[in-house]
């Protein structure tokens, strides 16, 4: 699955938010004041954990690329904060991390900003950067 038929507005992804923030810190600014700092954490991490990885504005969400394409994207929904793992392969190694949380087939979401699972989003990224893989 890319980044943009992530970007579709699906019942099953609750309506992606688009923005038109020509990058990151634009679309942070954008963001109501009871999400910005959760997402902004979230952003740090990705910043911290992929060294090498382009951060990028795609469809909309903030996105985190290499050659291969985006990995790692992110959005603040109508209903949650979305975490976009784009690699099949480190969502299969984190198979029983993940059960316990709201799981779609590559969007974790979390409907209460105070209670994101900043570990786990950390130990994904390490995973996701640690590995070259193709995008789904």
């Amino acid at each position: 699955m890319t980044v943009r038929e992530l970007s579709v507005a699906s019942p099953s992804l609750g309506g992606m938010v688009q923005s038109n923030a020509p990058d990151v810190d634009g679309y942070l600014a954008e963001l109501p004041e009871a999400r910005r700092a959760a997402v902004t954490r979230i952003r740090e991490l990705c910043l911290a954990e992929l060294p090498g990885f382009r951060e990028e504005m795609s469809y909309g969400m903030p996105a985190y690329a290499r050659e291969e394409g985006a990995e790692i994207a992110f959005a603040s929904q109508k209903q949650y904060i979305s975490f976009y793992l784009l690699r099949t392969d480190v969502r299969d190694a984190f198979t029983d991390r993940l059960a316990a949380h709201d799981m779609g087939k590559a969007c974790l979401r979390f409907r209460n900003p105070h209670k994101i699972d900043y570990d786990l989003l950390r130990d994904l990224l390490a995973a996701t950067a640690a590995t070259r893989g193709t995008p789904c």
